[in-house]
């Protein structure tokens, strides 16, 4: 069994430096034939550069290429507009939405839906503009 190891691993270490003398010997042009490119044509494949942002890890959606969160299913806003809802109750005053958004330990991503149903279903209500908007319990129907 030996010997045909050795066999074997001459064979292929024969072929790997004929491979590597073929392509040394090939002009550029030559190679970008071969693989499909055109000479002075841009590289193909994806840029390299700065990755999409990272998540906290509380995320309950996994992320994809563009860092956006998966799809959410209604129930799942709505699981997160409860819990909203319950860090409320506990803050009378009410909260800016970095303060929830630290609270329940969320994504940022995740914080603009669950907000607009709770202000639409009027569970929510706001007062302020931008980053001074604040948010409190609304006289709307109440969330189990």
């Amino acid at each position: 069994m030996s010997t045909l190891r050795q066999t074997i691993e001459a064979h292929a270490v024969q072929f790997a430096s004929a491979i590597v003398q073929a392509l040394r010997g090939a002009s550029l042009d030559e190679l970008m034939t071969i693989t499909g490119g055109q000479p002075g044509a841009p590289p193909r494949g994806r840029p390299r550069g700065r990755r999409a942002a990272k998540t906290n890890g509380a995320s309950p959606k996994a992320t994809n290429n563009a860092g956006r969160l998966g799809r959410r299913s209604a129930d799942e806003i709505g699981r997160t507009l409860d819990k909203i809802v319950a860090v409320l109750s506990q803050h009378p005053e009410g909260l800016r939405a970095e303060q929830i958004k630290a609270a329940l330990q969320l994504d940022k991503r995740e914080m603009p839906k669950p907000i607009a149903a709770g202000l639409q279903s009027g569970v929510l209500k706001k007062s302020g503009q931008k980053r001074a908007t604040i948010y409190t319990l609304g006289s709307g129907r109440k969330r189990s």
